[in-house]
């Protein structure tokens, strides 16, 4: 591996990265910089988040900027608004001896005024989220038509979201000359797609498949039942005093939930979430990046564009149903050199899903007991006696007070004092354990107590969720997890409660969040499922177990197949129906 002189970087970006404190390229920096900096054809780079994408493409981009013009001549797409700061940022540090390099950020959820101002007074190379860009683009404010470099960063992401329509209509405002560089995780069938749609003879290049810090991330698993997920959570945290780490939950709901809950417990943690504004957003975001907080409850989207290398701790309060989502969340931890644990809480039913997360990202769960009462208090004692004898004394400050202090302290002796010392910290600590049950792994029994109880009890209340039909089925090829990921597309969001989902031969019939409902069923149309134009409506059909006796085998029933949000094996065996929140979370 050579360095960034070598690969073609000019000074004035060499004097800004080596300040960054950049020695080495990565992988992807090493293919990618040269390639951009010396040809102009499309690129497709597949790589994993944390291997050093934005400098892979932002150097190129910033070092062929032209002075002389100050219309926009680059400009990069990205899914979240937290992304798109953080890219412009690391931009603006990269260009800080550039002064002729203007780059400004536009996206939703803060003063569009601003931003057309900032584009007004001039600008070469914007980042932006396809939304925000979209409007712009209408406004008349951002113009295109000249721009020579186009980026679309986390493809895979932005399409899972939903603005593959978005993603057409701004690259087609483009210019036919531009060089278009897509960088993607993964390359599903929608990536392709638009990639042959927008691209010409595309260079591919694919770097590390996984994470260029997984090698050094531990993978563990907390097999419990589902009442003690919480508990485990909390066990987890004061079993690890100095964790600093990421919890991952499935919606904003959830996500606000937990944290609430935690915080009232007296843990140092927050939440983000799509429901913040974007000024609550930041401050969290700012807080977590300082070290304030320790520990941060966040969905999967809204944590895009956050880049610590020093994480501790993934905790996945909820299993994504993608492993690729599991794969990019493991991977903020372990960075940089450090090691890092990426922990899952699961229950006995998520067995599949752990074992695919496993196949597909090469890795192997150690499974791990949840720490006993006893565990939690030698290890946060000791970690008391540790910051005890670490602690600078400044003699001088504390002399006037020496006195009173013996003369109060004298009739204690030595063991007498350390006892009342540690009661004095840990009374309330040592008594909430000693009052709590340990928390037990979960057993095959507890499971099958859990599925004896009706589908109504494990899952939401029938009042907020409605029952629709859609007019794709099994003769279509839907699946149910295709089908959670086109009504994220369709309504654009990653955390819609979806109940019971039943594929049927011709349609489907499923249950969402009434909330979700007539959006739903306005925006279905516009939407095609492999050349059928869907049509959504209400449905008075109810979803329940429907059994068929196999007259050739009286013993063995087949079950009409009724979902909760994930594919299962029915191989002769009624359908158990769980709750499923959708795919990703903004």
């Amino acid at each position: 591996m050579g360095n960034f002189k070598d690969l073609g970087v000019n000074k004035g970006l060499l004097m800004a990265i080596e300040e960054i404190g950049f020695t080495e390229p990565t992988a992807v920096q090493e293919q990618t910089i040269p390639y951009l900096l010396k040809g102009k054809k499309d690129l497709i780079a597949l790589a994993q988040t944390g291997t050093g994408k934005t400098a892979a493409f932002g150097l190129p981009c910033i070092q062929q900027v032209d002075p002389k013009i100050k219309d926009v001549q680059t400009i990069i797409l990205c899914p979240t608004r937290e992304l798109c700061i953080q890219i412009s940022k690391d931009l603006l540090k990269f260009a800080k001896h550039l002064d002729y390099v203007k780059i400004v950020a536009v996206y939703g959820g803060t003063s569009i005024d601003n931003q057309i101002k900032s584009i007004k007074r001039g600008v070469q190379i914007v980042v932006g989220t396809p939304g925000r860009t979209k409007d712009l683009i209408k406004r008349r404010v951002l113009k295109l038509d000249i721009v020579n470099k186009v980026v679309l960063d986390e493809a895979d992401e932005m399409l899972s979201m939903g603005f593959k329509e978005d993603l057409s209509y701004i690259l087609d405002t483009t210019s036919k000359n531009r060089q278009t560089m897509l960088f993607s995780a993964t390359m599903s069938r929608e990536v392709r797609s638009i990639s042959k749609k927008f691209m010409k003879d595309a260079e591919e290049i694919t770097v590390e498949k996984l994470n260029s810090g997984a090698k050094n991330v531990e993978h563990h698993v907390y097999n419990v039942n589902s009442r003690d997920k919480y508990d485990t959570l909390k066990r987890i945290a004061d079993f690890n005093p100095d964790i600093y780490g990421i919890v991952f939950c499935r919606t904003r709901r959830e996500t606000q939930d937990i944290a609430n809950k935690f915080m009232n417990d007296g843990y140092n943690a927050d939440a983000i979430h799509g429901e913040l504004s974007q000024g609550q957003r930041d401050e969290v975001m700012s807080k977590f990046r300082d070290k304030s907080l320790q520990i941060l409850i966040a969905t999967d989207v809204a944590a895009r564009g956050l880049d610590v290398d020093s994480l501790t701790h993934v905790i996945n309060y909820s299993l994504p149903d993608d492993p690729e989502v599991y794969t990019h969340r493991s991977g903020r931890t372990g960075r940089a050199g450090k090691n890092g644990i990426s922990i899952a809480i699961s229950n006995s039913r998520e067995g599949r899903k752990l074992k695919s997360i496993e196949n597909k990202s090469q890795i192997n769960f150690i499974r791990q007991e949840v720490p006993s009462g006893k565990e939690i208090c030698s290890k946060q004692l000791l970690k008391l006696i540790e910051k005890i004898q670490k602690v600078k004394v400044d003699e001088k400050q504390i002399e006037p007070f020496l006195p009173d202090i013996y003369s109060k302290l004298e009739l204690l002796s030595r063991e007498d004092l350390i006892k009342h010392f540690v009661s004095a910290e840990f009374n309330k600590f040592l008594d909430y354990y000693n009052k709590s049950k340990d928390v037990k792994s979960e057993s095959k029994s507890d499971r099958r107590s859990d599925d004896r109880k009706p589908f109504r009890e494990r899952s939401k209340s029938n009042n907020d969720l409605s029952n629709l039909s859609i007019n794709i089925g099994r003769t279509n090829g839907v699946t149910p997890i295709e089908l959670i990921s086109l009504i994220n597309r369709i309504i654009k969001s990653n955390e819609i409660e979806i109940g019971a989902i039943d594929i049927r031969e011709s349609y489907s019939v499923f249950e969402i969040d009434v909330k979700a409902e007539n959006d739903l069923i306005k925006k279905g149309p516009k939407i095609d499922f492999n050349g059928v134009s869907l049509d959504i409506k209400k449905s008075k059909e109810k979803i329940e177990r429907k059994f068929q006796r196999d007259k050739k085998n009286k013993s063995n029933f087949k079950s009409k197949r009724s979902y909760g949000g994930s594919q299962r094996d029915f191989k002769g065996r009624s359908d158990r129906r769980s709750k499923s929140k959708g795919r990703y979370n903004n």
